[in-house]
């Protein structure tokens, strides 16, 4: 249960139950959320893997992914009548920031060379062990300003069982 403090002391009674329910559907609704991402992140990789198929070209996959992308993203920018950040705004951001994309093609071109090889679950779990392998390390170490997370026994064991699980996943 998540006790909840205000200045020091702890709600009791009633409203501590329900801010620990509000707790667990705001926590649910968050896996629900990363269940969807999962979900577009496969079907990410096999309509691309698919596209290269058709196309006959991994580069030409991607470009119509981003472009297909880029253009949802516009127009959910005009539909939330996102204004363009301003040039302070821009000035404000380092420079690994402007590189997402970047890392986005290779992580798409990846995915489009792996999965018809390994298949759907082995190119995931090789991804995520990727990802999980990458987030510690910069957790751990604070890397590109984010706050930092020690890696302890607990979180070592998780990564080792990842790991173990691309392998048995693989078989």
């Amino acid at each position: 249960m998540i006790a909840v403090f205000t200045m020091g002391e702890q709600h009791q009674g009633t409203s501590t139950r329900w801010l620990d329910m509000l707790s667990t559907v705001q926590w649910l609704a968050f896996a629900g959320l990363g269940l969807i991402a999962g979900l577009s992140f496969v079907m990410q990789q096999i309509v691309n893997t698919n596209l290269k198929s058709g196309l006959t070209s991994p580069l030409w996959a991607a470009f119509v992914s981003y472009a297909g992308g880029t253009l949802l993203v516009a127009l959910l920018l005009l539909a939330t009548h996102q204004g363009v950040p301003s040039r302070h705004e821009i000035a404000g951001t380092s420079w690994p920031s402007w590189l997402g994309g970047a890392f986005g093609v290779v992580y798409v071109l990846a995915s489009i060379a792996l999965l018809p090889r390994v298949g759907a679950a082995t190119s995931i779990a090789l991804i995520v062990a990727g990802e999980m392998l990458t987030s510690l390390t910069f957790d751990h170490f604070g890397l590109l300003g984010l706050t930092k997370h020690p890696i302890g026994a607990i979180r070592v064991v998780g990564a080792v069982l990842l790991l173990a699980g691309v392998v048995l996943i693989r078989k």
